[in-house]
């Protein structure tokens, strides 16, 4: 069953979005994976199997903001997690005025060039938040016309399926959730690109793909930098690197473990505090 623990955090004083930014990136690192941000702090999810108090109880006393956080948690069952996002959180949104990203249920729709339709249900990737943005927006600038990609925590496939329709190929997306890499399939099958071929699995599926020309991961700092050797083997030499999920002040650690595998930074973008950093694989 595809249920949920949905807690409610109230930050009081609430010190404003950095503070529920950083509570998002330090619950993502303990299973969390939806978040939405209230007039109060955020309500957050969890898949019930990962579900540890204990896990928050640590992440509430090493939060850095001078502020006491409450919560309240409850279970939801199983239900149409694309009826609950339509309803309550996603809204049809425009990357670079190109690409446009929505869910099957809208109908007052922007034209753009690129039209990505997706159905969320919990999986992280609307392209809302800053990070998956900030990579759509890298996507849209650079020449990916048969350049192969891999998508490395592809989520929804919302990356996965912008670098399919501006010619990559081959792409191939990996996801460590069961019920993130159900949605991500579905999500191809509903934007009509069969040939992205989705993986389940963590960082060790990548010995079963070939090594790529363009290689992405929006996922969190620690994971990152503890996987990263893997992800350098499946680049190939002159390859680019897109890694987000963690902000501008994180720089300076990833581009250390990053330089340790040969990964050269040549630049980065910045949106709210996270980033987008850019890596050649020397």
């Amino acid at each position: 069953m595809n249920d949920y623990v949905e807690l409610k955090f109230t930050l009081s004083p609430n010190p404003g979005e950095d503070a529920t930014d950083l509570l998002a990136g330090m619950l993502g690192d303990i299973g969390f994976e939806s978040f939405v941000p209230s007039d109060q702090g955020l309500t957050a999810f969890v898949a019930c199997g990962l579900w540890n108090e204990d896990a928050l109880k640590e992440v509430i006393d090493e939060f850095p903001f001078n502020c006491r956080i409450d919560y309240t948690h409850s279970v939801i069952e199983g239900r149409d997690w694309n009826e609950e996002w339509e309803k309550n959180y996603f809204q049809p949104i425009v990357i670079g005025n190109k690409c446009v990203v929505h869910s099957s249920f809208h109908t007052d729709i922007p034209a753009a060039e690129y039209d990505i339709v997706i159905d969320p249900k919990m999986a992280f990737g609307t392209g809302h938040h800053a990070t998956t943005s900030l990579i759509l927006e890298q996507l849209l600038e650079r020449d990916l016309n048969s350049k192969s990609v891999i998508d490395m925590g592809t989520g929804t496939g919302i990356l996965a399926l912008l670098a399919a329709m501006r010619g990559a190929s081959p792409v191939t997306g990996i996801e460590i959730d069961p019920f993130a890499q159900v949605n991500a399939v579905e999500n191809v099958a509903l934007n009509n690109h069969p040939e992205i071929k989705i993986i389940l699995g963590d960082a060790q599926a990548l010995d079963e793909v070939e090594p790529a020309d363009i290689f992405i991961a929006n996922i969190n700092r620690n994971v990152i930098t503890g996987d990263i050797d893997r992800y350098a083997r499946r680049l190939h030499e002159g390859g680019l690197m897109l890694l987000s999920g963690f902000y501008v002040e994180d720089i300076e650690v990833v581009e250390n473990a990053a330089k340790a595998v040969g990964l050269e930074k040549i630049g980065f973008t910045e949106r709210d505090r996270w980033t987008c950093l850019q890596l050649l694989k020397k």
